[in-house]
């Protein structure tokens, strides 16, 4: 099968190629994958709820927080999954943000059912790559750029396939419901990001000058946004904000006042779908350096009230790993009733990403922290 690299070595435990040739590929794929689900659970390598993940020998470190806002019910979730596919250089991780009267189902079947379908496209499709060009030396000097046109064929076809099959489902509603999904995917060196929806992720790193400095990995995908606003009007769907929601761009059916969603891609909400609103994810990649210390991934509640640098400053400072995505939510609930005072607080979640073991990072990360800011 030519040069496979090491990202095959876990797979060959529970996988086989040679049952993606036949008819049966795509059941023997899911079996698989779904196998390895249960085995990473049973370990626990797969985190669904606020806590800590952490693998020993692992550079990777996830800590998770979720707080209920003041609209009812949480529709927020996350998941932390360290030794995804049986790699152990592989991490995968995300936030899924619900809306609707069904908003909390959806985000968990997304939640639930995005990493082990992601896991079965990625297997088919090294697989396809391999029969295609039996001599894919994955490890050469493309080695990037192939491993990216991997991932972000596996993505583009696991949301397609999350997304049908939700409109399918017997037991969630969600022709007025649905999710926001952005996850991503640490492997060795280089992480992958998918997004769809508003939901943010953040990378802390190093400047030039020395400073720990805020770069944002991904759009919050808004309905004003220009090739955003162009797909939805060209599907006939509608555009505007409402006299008392200044700024607040929503997505409007053609002839009725309904959804008004805040945001131009989501799993789920067939009742806009045909008007142009799409599960599409923006996949991206970048190479990790010993500059980037951690990725911070939020539900739109923690950027309404806490900006990016603020953000990942209040990470920076907190002593114990285990306890930053807490800390992060505790100063957005803060800024919130100061800032947004008589609106009902927003759900608000947070996956912590430390991408260094927290010896080699504690005491290169302190050097560029000076002082404690103060949160106006």
């Amino acid at each position: 099968m030519g040069h496979f690299s090491s990202m095959f070595n876990g797979l060959a435990r529970s996988f086989s190629i040679k049952k993606v040739k036949n008819n049966n590929g795509n059941s023997d794929a899911k079996e698989a994958a779904d196998e390895m689900a249960k085995e990473a659970k049973k370990k626990e390598l797969i985190l669904k709820s606020c806590g800590y993940v952490y693998a020993e020998g692992s550079n990777n470190s996830a800590s998770v927080f979720s707080k209920r806002g003041e609209k009812g019910v949480n529709q927020d979730c996350a998941i932390v999954w360290e030794g995804f596919g049986c790699q152990e250089d592989m991490i995968f991780c995300g936030i899924f943000d619900g809306h609707g009267p069904w908003g909390h189902y959806v985000a968990k079947h997304v939640r639930n059912s995005m990493p082990s379908s992601l896991l079965c496209n990625w297997q088919k499709t090294l697989a396809q790559a391999t029969l295609l060009d039996p001599e894919l030396d994955l490890e050469g000097s493309d080695k990037g750029l192939e491993r990216f046109d991997i991932w972000k064929h596996s993505y583009l076809k696991t949301c397609a396939s999350v997304d049908q099959e939700l409109e399918h489902h017997r037991k969630i509603d969600s022709y007025n419901s649905g999710t926001t999904a952005l996850t991503i995917i640490r492997q060795g060196e280089i992480i992958y990001v998918s997004n769809v929806g508003d939901s943010r992720a953040v990378l802390a790193t190093v400047s030039d000058e020395g400073s720990l400095v805020a770069v944002q990995l991904t759009l919050d995908f808004k309905p004003n946004l220009p090739q955003e606003k162009e797909r939805i009007i060209g599907c006939k769907g509608r555009v505007f904000c409402l006299k008392d929601e200044p700024g607040v761009h929503r997505v409007w059916q053609p002839d009725a006042e309904t959804p008004g969603l805040a945001m131009s891609r989501a799993f789920g909400d067939y009742c806009i779908k045909e008007y142009g609103l799409v599960s599409v994810p923006e996949v991206t990649q970048r190479h990790i350096s010993a500059k980037d210390h951690f990725i911070i991934l939020a539900s739109d509640g923690i950027w309404d009230v806490i900006s990016n640098q603020e953000a990942i400053e209040v990470v920076s400072l907190t002593a114990e790993r285990p306890k930053a995505a807490k800390r992060l939510v505790e100063q957005a609930v803060r800024a919130w009733k100061k800032k947004r005072r008589g609106i009902a607080m927003d759900d608000m979640s947070v996956v912590c990403l430390f991408l260094h073991s927290s010896s080699s990072s504690s005491s290169s990360l302190s050097q560029h922290i000076h002082h404690a800011t103060t949160f106006k």
